[in-house]
């Protein structure tokens, strides 16, 4: 079990102001926001909620888990998103300076 003192990211998360943390919990494409939904829902399981009624308990430790790995797989899609981004805009440079 971590200290107060080691858990650096949770004093970061809360140190945020409500507008940044607003913006970096919202995906700017929907296919972000699917995948890190698809992952937080294989983290807790995926029962429908029209057929049974769904209680999940845990501890403040695993809950602090999730939360750093539902983060991380943010971060690592957002980061994957801004590369595709930037490898389509090169493509599309290269392929106008050549016709040029």
């Amino acid at each position: 079990m971590q200290n107060k003192e080691d858990n650096h990211l949770w004093e970061y998360v809360q140190s945020l102001s409500p507008e940044a943390t607003a913006q970096l919990s919202q995906p700017e494409s929907r296919e972000v926001f699917q995948i890190i939904e698809q992952n937080i829902v294989g983290l807790l399981g995926n029962l429908p909620t029209d057929n049974f009624e769904v209680a999940i308990s845990t501890n403040r430790e695993s809950l602090g888990r999730m939360l750093a790995s539902a983060m991380m797989s943010g971060y690592f899609l957002r980061n994957a998103e801004q590369r595709m981004t930037f490898e389509k805009s090169l493509s599309a440079a290269q392929v106008d300076s050549q016709q040029s």
